[in-house]
Parts: structure tokens; C-alpha cells; sequence
């Protein structure tokens, strides 16, 4: 009940009070309504004039209420108490006015392929048994990387709902597989001729110049997918790197080999250097890469282009000329630790290093002696 004045409007059961904008603090009006329905008489606040409320619709809800219409905002509440709010329910309100995009496209299939079974179940009710299950089973066919994306889907989904006070979360923390992250690829000497032979004899221009920039590079397919010819200043030579899975837009330089490849590349309508279908944006790289692998006799299991950027890596930290700070900033990686998986390589090159100055040291010490000698026996 509004405790100021209640001032009148052409309806009947309308008024309002004044009230100042929580907003903007300009003063404005608050309207409400009063209406009989089931012998009670009823007082609720319709809306705000901020909020685009007028006394025409403070009426249009008025009658919508007396006819039954629409529900009270009490019976709203108590409707919304009695909803069960299941995993399927709640991922339909998580993924209410979601963009259209890769990420989200992605959620919905691992949802729809791998969580279903668990859609009929309130969080509250979900044992950890039942997690534990749907674990096992996804581990079957999955890597374990997959295995936890699909696992905290199933959190944020449970979170979402917890955080809107729609439901009560689980009784029990998800366990999450453990991921090893920690793999890189290697090239012997003969398999990397093998490859820049299968990729200069490959026929589709956008397919090879793909792996050469990556070899040149270390770029992320994905940086790839979105780089443009004006991201590409030949004259300072810089590559910009849009969006990176590291965050923030970065600059690398245009070594030597990436610019002879871009030199040399086709350009067409499109601002992508590798454009889709249309001219837009590429989101799958050219099918000919995975034939350009097997033609260099590759294992099965060698990804073709993120191998080559652990190529690229392994190449620079092996080479001990090359700092782990460097070796991050060329990588866009927005932290030390993943660049850490090369710190073995590096060490082993300071290694070699140390030992030959060490065997120089030798030498030398050695042959002092022999002098000392020599002199001794004149």
C-alpha cells in the first residue's frame, strides 16, 4: 500500500503517487491499480513512468487482472514456487536470447547429445552417482577435454539457475577428468622434408600457404581464420592478431618467410587473406590439409596445424636463443604457464651449451698443462 498521496487519473481504480526515478533521481510517477476480483479488493503497483508505464496501460492491466486474464503478481509468485525447475527447464532459460555463435551452437549440441538424460531431473535431485555414470559413459567415446567441457556445461547451466534463485544447486562438487595439456608434436628432420615437399607440390594455394604461415608463424588456426590483409603492415612489418585465445589483440612481427608467403598469396574481393564461402569468414581450415599429412606420411595422430605451431615452439626454445617471455609474447599466450611446456627444451639447449663451454674450459686447462710440462722436461 502507498503510504503518499494518491493522486487520480481519467480511469477508474488508477492512480498514482509521486516518486523520484532510482535512476536518474528526477521525479516521476508511480501508478497503480485497485480492483475487486473473488469478492477481495486488490491494491498492486503497476508500473513505473520510467518504465514506460502510462495510465492507459496501468488500466489495460487492470482489467486483464479483474477478467482473470492475466495473473496477479502474488499468483505469479506462487506460480513460479510450484515450477519445477528442471535441468531441461532451466537450460531453456539459460539459453533464452542466446547470439547465434560457434560457442553457443557448440553448447547446444553437447546438451542436446550428452546431458539429456539427466533434462527430467531438478539439480536438487541429481545424486552423485548419477554424475559419476554420466562420466564413465562420456569417457567411452570422448577425450577427457571433451568429458569436462560437457561437465561444466552442466554446472553453468545449475549455477545459472541457482544464481537466479530458481533452484536449489547440487548437494556435491562435480569431479572434473583430469586433462593433460602438456602434449607437443614433433618433426624429425626427415619428416618435415617429407611435408614442405607434400605441401609444395599440393595444388590448392590456400591449403599449403595455410601450413607454411602456421610453420612461419606458430598463429592459431582460429587467428588465421580471422586474419585480414589490412591486420598484414608490410611496410613495419607486423602481423596484428585479432581477438587471440589469449585475450587481448597482439602485434607479431612478419619474419622474412611469412612475408614471402603473403607476397605471394591470392588475393581476391574478400579483406580475408583465407575467406570462406562468400568472402566471409573462414570457420573450417581446407580440407586438403589433412591430405597434405597423410601424403607426407605423418602419423594418424599429428594434428596438422597445431602440431606445427609446437613445431614452431619446440624449434625456438630448443634453439636456447629464445627467452620463455619471447617465446609467450610470439605464441599469444596470455600467460607463462602454458608457454612453460617448452621450458624443457630450452633448458636442454642451455644444457648443451654449458657442457660445451665446459669441454672448452677442459680443453684449454688441459692444454696449459701439457705446456707446463713440456717446460718442466727443457
Amino acid at each position: 500500500m502507498p503510504t503518499l498521496a494518491r493522486k487520480k487519473t481519467g480511469y477508474k481504480g488508477v492512480f498514482y503517487i509521486d516518486g523520484t526515478d532510482p535512476a536518474t533521481g528526477k521525479p516521476e510517477k508511480i501508478f497503480y491499480i485497485r480492483y475487486r476480483k473473488d469478492g477481495k479488493m486488490i491494491e498492486e503497483k503497476a508500473g513505473r513512468q520510467s518504465d514506460d508505464m502510462t495510465p492507459a496501460r496501468a488500466n489495460l492491466i487492470r482489467a486483464e487482472r479483474m477478467h482473470g486474464k492475466k495473473p496477479t503478481r502474488r499468483e505469479a509468485r506462487e506460480a513460479a514456487a510450484k515450477i519445477k525447475w528442471t535441468v531441461d527447464r532451466l537450460w531453456q532459460e539459460y539459453t533464452h536470447d542466446k547470439p547465434d555463435t560457434k560457442t553457443w551452437r557448440t553448447d547446444r549440441y553437447r546438451y542436446q547429445k550428452f546431458l539429456s538424460s539427466l533434462g527430467a531431473k531438478e539439480p536438487k535431485n541429481i545424486a552423485q552417482m548419477d554424475i559419476h555414470r554420466l562420466r564413465i559413459n562420456l569417457s567411452k567415446t570422448l577425450q577427457p577435454q571433451t568429458v569436462k567441457h560437457v561437465l561444466r556445461l552442466l554446472a553453468r547451466i545449475i549455477n545459472f539457475g541457482v544464481n537466479k534463485g530458481l533452484c536449489a544447486g547440487l548437494s556435491f562438487k562435480i569431479e572434473m577428468p583430469k586433462v593433460n595439456n602438456l602434449r607437443t608434436e614433433d618433426l624429425t628432420a626427415e619428416q618435415l622434408a617429407s611435408l614442405l615437399e607434400a605441401i609444395d607440390q599440393e595444388i590448392d594455394i590456400q591449403a599449403a600457404n595455410f601450413m607454411k604461415l602456421v610453420l612461419c608463424t606458430g598463429m592459431r588456426r582460429g587467428e588465421l581464420f580471422k586474419l585480414q590483409w589490412p591486420d598484414v603492415d608490410f611496410e613495419r612489418g607486423f602481423i596484428h592478431v585479432r581477438d587471440p585465445k589469449g585475450g587481448q589483440d597482439q602485434k607479431i612481427p612478419l619474419n622474412e618467410a611469412a612475408r614471402k608467403v603473403l607476397e605471394n598469396h591470392p588475393r581476391t574481393d574478400s579483406p580475408y587473406v583465407f575467406p570462406g564461402r562468400g568472402g566471409r569468414q573462414r570457420t573450417r581450415y581446407p580440407k586438403a590439409i589433412d591430405q597434405i599429412r597423410q601424403k607426407a606420411g605423418l602419423p594418424p595422430d599429428f594434428r596438422p596445424l597445431h602440431g606445427l605451431r609446437h613445431f614452431f615452439a619446440s624449434q625456438l626454445a630448443s634453439s636456447g636463443m629464445v627467452d620463455m617471455f619471447t617465446l609467450q609474447r610470439l605464441l599469444t599466450h596470455k600467460s607463462p604457464a602454458m608457454t612453460q611446456r617448452y621450458a624443457r627444451l630450452r633448458d636442454d639447449a642451455l644444457r648443451r651449451a654449458s657442457d660445451l663451454a665446459g669441454d672448452l674450459i677442459k680443453q684449454a686447462i688441459t692444454g696449459n698443462q701439457n705446456k707446463i710440462i713440456n717446460l718442466e722436461k727443457e
